[in-house]
Formats: structure tokens, sequence, C-alpha cells
């Protein structure tokens, strides 16, 4: 018979409580009864068997996938099922709060002892260009360019989450990783071994919410601005990138459509420049494309949301952007703005906040881009995290405002709309990857530092179960790059020019693709014009992401159906190259392909300064590539075949992206369009790389309606075995479904072999 297994043992006067929920994921709670509420959990235990064992030294908990062994001292170690150590705590502290709020609640430490030379990844969005956690120390309370999640994982194949929401201390030094928390009732974590990466994210979906799909139209490209001052202005935009035939899904606006300060996040088109906002978004409809629009997690006082919500008690005092009502900069603090937080952990606040958002969901808005979800905390003091927000302490709760703030949206979008919830938000927390937000890295400065640092970010996210990481593609702060007194000046100077183009060519291969930043304009024709090199670079960049839309999406199927990662970090897929282990400069962007994104300038000096200097940037130029050991490597562009354990020179220009598809590779390539949806995958490029067998599963859907949960998809698979590609049967359909179509199969060497498909089962030889 299955059953349920807690287990206790006597831990300095307190107990240590070991509960199953799957056979590979166990929650362990310390010093006091566990939690009833996680912000992140949303699983319940399953009946799992499990085997007790007493011995002289304590109690070992066996179920039939890992060990648990809980010693006489209270003190916790984890085996796989053949008895292989993976880790062990050290010691431990519960110190009673005896005032205060949270008096009656506890400060938290727990230690763990993995080994000396074992990398730890994941902790969420961090900015100082590492990928392994080892020696790093983080005070986690969310902010604008960091986001903590604090869940790690090990190359060992195990993860562990420290389910505290309070603010938290993440060290790692000479005595272990230990985590401190402010508040809380109880040691609260879970342990999941996966046996490698992919199982660890796995388990971690199962705890905490898997990922839906996101519309089709979000992995296309994205134009922003801060901000685009009128209708205008905006729809000039749009028309300047249908007009030049350069592919556009979304054009985004950022804030103050709302009129001035003290109407701040209205959610209303207040100002005079918008009042045909009704017109504006019909146009951009009839454009083929979609608007998102800024919203923040804070209210004006001459606001309709604010007035409700004061009345309520449900707003936060503490400062917060902007302080000033007035748009002097620096802000006039004689003339403060008013604006307040609102109280996401009520469940009346978030109604309240889409009620007023229903305005602009009634208008035909796409998305929402949910700014300052951490939240801004500017005047920063202690004691504005000892105040109540119905559910405890805000300092017993501060890391989860992003996910609670985020999903009071998706939730009440969903009882209203049917199409995909598109959240993009600045912070995050554990679990919210169910709520089909993509979090970006916050407004970080424009600096070649920078953008090395985004890679490591972006991987350490992936890493605690979020696959949906973008960020502000040349950076969000570009002053120094403009002339001194003009702004907007930057996109004419080669040294923003390089960083700029390098910057989309990452941004080319993450789940979202957007172009934004501050004090600049980033659309293509500010730039230069065709003919001319950084232009070039730029649409062959926006234009390759296009080419690769088949297999993105595919992939983002893989991600839900599958709890795939698109972000990988190159110990992931070669756990055994040691070389790979901690390189933040690569990634695998899916399964198949290998993105070496240049992250040096070639051509330009790397300081932050205007310099007009002519840069001659058809020049060629050479970068390094670490080709990860464990299969061999085709260079994309030139289809030469290299070993893997190996760093080669690869030749570059201004539009290269160095790009290597792995043996056995599979990767549709879709047509020529100016927006997701324009032509149907009628004639769609499979290539193919030989060595080694593979497999890639073509995903189709209506694009942006929940019905695929109820099988409204279908699927293709395409596997590959020596020299036979075998493409299987239809699965499943959907209204408007090819019935036929043709599949021009294309190895390395050029040759191409054509297929036409009626949803049966084919074979080719190679």
């Amino acid at each position: 018979m299955l059953m349920l297994a807690t287990g206790l043992s006597l831990m300095a006067q307190e107990s240590v409580s070991v509960l199953f929920y799957t056979p590979t994921t166990v929650r362990i709670v310390k010093g006091g009864a566990a939690p009833e509420h996680s912000f992140a959990v949303t699983a319940t235990p399953q009946r799992v068997e499990v085997k007790t064992s007493v011995t002289k030294g304590g109690t070992v908990y066996d179920s039939g996938a890992m060990k648990v062994a809980v010693a006489n001292d209270g003190t916790v170690r984890f085996f796989s099922q053949k008895g292989f150590l993976l880790i062990k705590e050290g010691g431990c502290s519960l110190e009673p709060i005896t005032g205060g709020l949270d008096r009656g609640f506890k400060k938290l430490c727990q230690t763990f002892l993995p080994e000396a030379d074992e990398p730890m990844y994941g902790l969420g969005i961090l900015q100082d260009g590492a990928l392994s956690l080892r020696g790093k120390e983080r005070r986690m309370i969310q902010g604008n360019t960091e986001d903590f999640v604090p869940i790690v994982q090990s190359v060992k194949g195990y993860g562990i989450f420290w389910d505290n929401p309070s603010p938290t201390v993440f060290r790692d030094d000479a005595d272990g990783m230990h985590f401190e928390s402010e508040v809380g009732e109880a040691i609260d974590y879970y342990f999941i071994w996966g046996g490698d990466a992919d199982g660890v994210i796995a388990g971690i979906r199962e705890l905490t919410g898997h990922v839906p799909m996101l519309p089709m139209w979000s992995y296309g490209f994205m134009q922003s601005r801060e901000r685009y001052k009128s209708s205008r202005e905006l729809l000039d935009v749009l028309h300047g990138y249908r007009e030049r035939n350069i592919p556009l899904d979304c054009v985004i606006q950022d804030w103050q459509y709302w009129g001035n300060n003290y109407q701040w996040n209205a959610m209303e088109f207040l100002n005079e420049d918008f009042r045909n906002a009704q017109a504006m978004i019909d146009e951009v409809h009839a454009q083929h494309a979609k608007l998102m629009i800024s919203i923040w997690a804070s209210f004006g006082p001459m606001t309709k949301a604010y007035r409700e919500l004061d009345a309520k008690g449900l707003l936060f005092d503490f400062a917060t952007w902007p302080q000033s009502g007035l748009p002097d900069w620096p802000p006039r603090r004689d003339y403060p703005s008013g604006v307040k937080p609102y109280n996401p952990y009520s469940r009346e606040a978030r109604d309240i906040y889409w009620k007023n958002l229903l305005r602009l969901e009634n208008m035909g808005i796409d998305a929402w881009w949910m700014d300052s979800t951490e939240p801004d905390h500017l005047d920063f003091k202690e004691s504005d995290l000892d105040v109540e927000t119905g559910s405890g302490s805000f300092r017993r709760l501060r890391n989860a405002f992003p996910i609670v703030s985020v999903e009071g949206v998706a939730e009440n979008q969903k009882k209203v709309s049917e199409r995909r919830v598109m959240v993009l938000t600045r912070s995050a927390w554990a679990g919210q990857q169910r709520t089909g937000a993509n979090t970006w890295s916050g407004d970080v400065g424009s600096s070649w530092e920078s953008l090395r640092a985004q890679i490591p970010a972006g991987l350490g996210f992936a890493l605690t179960g979020n696959p949906n990481f973008n960020s502000d593609c040349g950076g969000f702060f570009p002053n120094g790059y403009n002339r001194r007194g003009q702004t907007a000046s930057c996109s004419r100077n080669p040294l923003f020019q390089e960083l700029y183009v390098r910057w989309l060519q990452y941004g080319a291969f993450c789940p979202m693709m957007r172009s934004h930043g501050e004090s600049s304009r980033r659309e293509i024709w500010e730039f230069g014009a065709p003919g001319e090199p950084v232009y070039d670079a730029i649409e062959a960049t926006i234009r390759l992401r296009y080419k690769l839309l088949p297999y993105i999406y595919g992939t983002a199927h893989e991600v839900t159906a599958e709890d795939g990662t698109f972000q990988r970090a190159l110990f992931m897929d070669f756990p055994a190259d040691k070389a790979g282990w901690n390189r933040a400069d690569e990634f695998l962007f899916g399964r198949e392909l290998l993105v070496a994104p240049v992250l040096h300038a070639q051509y330009t000096p790397e300081k932050v300064a205007f310099d007009d200097t002519p840069v001659d940037f058809s020049a060629a130029r050479s970068t390094q590539v670490y080709l990860p050991k464990g299969c061999d490597w085709y260079d994309f562009a030139t289809g030469v075949r290299l070993k893997g354990g190996q760093t080669v020179t690869r030749e570059t220009h201004l539009d290269t992206v160095p790009l290597y598809a792995r043996a056995g590779a599979i990767i549709p390539l879709g047509p020529d369009v100016q927006y997701t949806g324009e032509k149907a995958w009628d004639d769609l490029e499979i290539r193919v790389y030989p060595g080694a067998d593979g497999r890639f599963v073509l995903y189709e859907d209506e694009g942006d309606s929940y019905r695929y949960e109820q099988g409204t998809c279908s699927t293709i698979e395409f596997t590959l075995h020596g020299r036979t590609l075998t493409v299987g049967a239809r699965n499943g359909s959907f209204p408007g479904m090819l019935q036929q179509r043709r599949f021009r199969v294309v190895t390395p060497d050029g040759t191409v072999r054509e297929l036409n498909y009626d949803g049966s089962a084919k074979k080719i030889q190679l």
C-alpha cells in the first residue's frame, strides 16, 4: 500500500520533518510546524511508498528513488538510490523574534556542505557576470536589476529550494553554503533529485507550476523606446518598419500615456497627445502588429485606483518612483508626487487593480508590461518592511511581491479573455513561470561589461525553472554614448552602434527579442540606411530570428510539454565536460544550437563615451569559440563539421553571430515574413546535421488561445537514425491546419531533398 512518509527525529529540542512530495522531491522542515502557505508551491504530496529504517546514528527514509538520512543531532544527508552522497547539511540556527509584528517567528539559518570543487547554479538574475554561485554573497531582496529566486542546483543533478520570501542572505564561504532568512515559522526547504539539470527543472515545475504556451507573436521582434510621446509617434515607428519591410510583431508603449505624475499609472490615455488612442490601437492591429503597454505596481493620488485602494487601506506608505509630481530632473522634493505602491498580497487589491486595468483590456491592448514589480523602494528604511500586509508583515513576505502582482493580472485576464497571457515584468519569484510572465533584467547600463553579464544572468534564472528571460537590447542607460547636450545621438555613435548590434545578436537567442532604451532611439533607421554595415547587420539579425520561428515555437512547446528550457548552460547537456561547467559566454538555445555571441568590442574602444571617429565596420575580425566535448558541431553558416572539446577561431564580421548545430540536430526554418502569422508554413526548410541520432517535434496550433490545452494543436516528429530521416505521422489537428505541405530537407553539403507531406509517415535516406 502506498503511504505518505513523515519522519521525526530529535534535533536539540526541535524536530525534523521529512515529507516526500514525489519519490524524488522531499520537503524538510525544522524547528516548528510546517508553514501552511507557500507563494510558490502549488503541488500536493503524492502518496509515496517510503521504507524507514532506524540505526544507531539516526533514521533513513528510502523512497525507491533516493534516500534521506536524518542523524540523531538533526542534520540531514541526501543520497542517490545507489547510496552516492549528494550533499549534507551543516549546522542550523533558529533565533526567536521577541518583538514587533514578527514576534513569535524566528530568524533562520541553514548551512549545506557541497564539495569544494562542486559548482552550484541558479538563484535568479544576478549581474556579477559569473555563472557559478561558489564564493558569492547576496542579501536577497528584490531590486531593479537583480531578481532573486532562492533555488540552487548542482552539476551533480540535485536542487534545493529555500522556500522563504523574507529578505535572505545567501553566502557561500569556507564554512559552507548558507541561507539566512530574517523571518520564518521554521526552516523550510525542498530537496529535488533530478539526476541532471533537466530533471531538477522538471521537479521544480512539478512542485511550483508548469510553463504555459505564450502567444506565437511574442517570439517575433518587439520595438520600444523610452518613450513614444504621442500616438502619432508610435504609429510612425510601426509604419516605418512596414515601409522598409523589416519584420516586427509588437510595438511597446512606455509610461506617461496617462499624463502627469499625479495621474501615475491611471490605466487610461489621459495624455492629450494620445487623445485618439482607440484609433491608434486599431491601426496597430490593422498593420498586423500587437501593442504592449506599461503598467506599474503603484498609483498617483489623482487616479481612480489610488482613491479606491487608499480608502480600503491597501496602499503601502514608502517612497517609490516617481518621487516628484513635476517632470524636472533631479526630482523636486518640494513637490512630492504622492505615488504609492499597492498591496498585492490582498486579493481584494489585486481585483481592484484588474478592475482599473479593464479599461485598457477593453480597448484591445494585447500584452502588459508590468514595470517595477519588485517594487521600486526608494529612500529605503528597514522600518518600511515592518508594516502589516493583511497576511503578515511586509518583511515576512517581501520577495513574493512580484509573483502576487503578476498572478493577479494573469488569473483575472483568463477569466475574461481567451487570448494567452503575455506579461513582461521586471521582477520574479519562485513559481512565476506558471503565469506566462517573461522577466527582463531591469534598467541595466549600456556597456560591454553589462552585455557580458546578461548571459549568466539569464542562465542562472533559467536554472531556477523560469525559462523566459530577456534584456533591453543595447542596455537601458546609454547616456555616456550621447554627445553632450544631445540626447538620442548615440545611435550614430560608432561605439554604441557596435555594442547595440552585438546585444541585438544576443537578444535574437533570448525567448523574447526586444529593443528598448532611455535617452536614445533604437529603431533600425536611426542607425543608418540600407547598404550600410550597421543597418544591414541589424536587419540580418532580425531576419535570422524570424527564420528560426518554427524552431523557436517547437522549443516553446518542449518547454511547456516536456519541461524544457530555452537558454541552456553548457553543463546541462555536457555535464562530463568540466571545461564548460562555468562558461558564462556561451549557451545552447534549445537543444540543438550553440550560441557564442561576440561579447567584446572588435572595431571600437569599449569605453562608454561619445566618439564620432569613422570606423570601418566592413573589416573582418575573429573570435574564440569553445565547442563542448561530447559531440561534433556544424558551423550553421558554412556547414563545416568540427570536433567537440576544442576552442576554434571563428572569422567574424559585424553581421556575424557565431552559431553551431550539434550533430544529430534537426532544425526547421520558416519563410521570410514581416510578422509571425503572415505566411503559412507550407514550404519549410528542414536542416539535418548527420553524425548522431536526433529528434525534433514541429509544433503548430492556433497561435494565441488556450485551446491547445484540450488538444487543439498538431505535432510532427522528425527523427534521425544513422542516415535515415523519418518524418512521423501528424498527431492532432486545429482549425486552419495545413493538410498538404512540402519539406525541403537540406544537409550541410547543400544537398536538397524535397518531400511532399500529407500527414502520413515518410522516410528519407540522406
